[in-house]
């Protein structure tokens, strides 16, 4: 018989890995947003009229932010001709209420409509891929501004308004404007919210990261990204729909400037593409430099494009996307976090 004793087994402890995504800071953070969409209902009752405009110009931006950071930083789809949909949405703005829609419904049906023409588009753009698509929506939305200048009613580059809006009150359109963009930008908010925390999310993200990839375990690739393509397109149409009716002229040069899409990219890229708090966030610097220092004219140019440069050298992941990377802190969560120890979890 062998009584040699054999050497101790080393055992280790394993805990159980948690898969979560509400923690009590993004419940609370949720709620909280949700509290302050309700009082801002009211912001014309005790606000200003500047402070109403101006935020009416904030929920505008937090609007065309989301939009692009839906597509590129979720569906790897990086524009640089979005301003295409911002014009086409207040040029249809224009031409409904020409033929006798009344001003704020024709803004709802102007993005409408040119969400519906977003289908055709994405049928062509959605074949090309990286830089290809990016200078191809540059072209299409240049494609689009000639176009716009070739219709009668806005005589060129002259430009026209939407006189309809005349018809009421400033402090009254003031306010509905306030409103109809405080709506569009919670209602789509909410919509890209519980669309990332679904199936398509994760398909966005997979397509973004590896597209041959997603393809071969079962993404719609090609569906997939015509949604986001589109919902991006209604968006921006709303935006620009909102922003002619808050300036009342419409100048087709103005629209469908490129600077719009550099705007989207600034706010995107320093607030933290790929995330969903980033944009917000990014939005709501952008309109407070704006405010201190859009007077300056082209020096407040070069100091946004020389802030995104330093920004895309040196943190690349945005304001947000560092903050998330150092502290795993996820206030508007759209994925899920991994939390214990690594290995089996223990029997039961």
């Amino acid at each position: 018989m062998n009584l040699t004793p054999h050497p101790p087994v080393a055992t280790t402890t394993r805990t159980a890995v948690r898969v979560t995504r509400w923690t009590l800071p993004s419940i609370a953070t949720v709620s909280l947003v949700a509290a302050a969409q309700l009082v801002l209902v009211a912001g014309p009752l005790f606000l200003s009229p500047n402070a109403v405009e101006r935020l009416t110009t904030l929920f505008i931006y937090g609007i065309l932010a989301l939009m692009w950071n839906a597509l590129a930083g979720y569906a790897g789809l990086l524009s640089v001709g979005h301003q295409a949909f911002f014009g086409l949405g207040a040029y249809a703005a224009i031409r409904l209420a020409d033929w006798g829609v009344s001003p704020y419904p024709a803004l709802l049906l102007a993005a409408t409509l040119v969400g519906a023409l977003s289908i055709p588009i994405a049928a062509f753009m959605l074949r090309l891929r990286g830089g290809e698509f990016a200078i191809g929506m540059w072209v299409m939305a240049a494609l689009c501004h000639l176009l716009v200048n070739l219709d009668k009613l806005v005589q060129g580059e002259t430009g026209t308004s939407l006189i309809a809006l005349q018809a009421y009150a400033a402090d009254d359109r003031r306010s509905y404007t306030y409103w109809a963009a405080l709506g569009t930008m919670a209602a789509l908010a909410w919509l890209v919210f519980v669309m990332l925390r679904g199936k398509m999310g994760t398909a966005a993200q997979a397509i973004r990261d590896n597209e041959e990839a997603a393809g071969s375990v079962g993404v719609r690739v090609l569906s997939s990204k015509r949604l986001i393509f589109v919902l991006s397109a209604f968006g921006c149409a709303a935006a620009g729909a909102l922003w002619l009716a808050s300036s009342i002229t419409f100048q087709p040069k103005t629209y469908f400037s490129v600077q719009w899409t550099a705007y989207m990219i600034f706010m995107v890229l320093v607030g933290g593409i790929g995330t969903y708090e980033g944009p917000i966030l990014g939005a709501v610097l952008f309109f407070t430099i704006e405010t201190l220092f859009g007077a300056t004219g082209v020096t407040y140019l070069i100091g946004l494009g020389a802030t995104a440069l330093l920004f895309a050298l040196l943190m690349p992941r945005g304001i947000w996307g560092e903050i998330e990377h150092r502290l795993g802190l996820q206030l508007l969560p759209v994925g899920y976090r991994l939390s214990g120890g690594t290995g089996d979890p223990p029997p039961k």
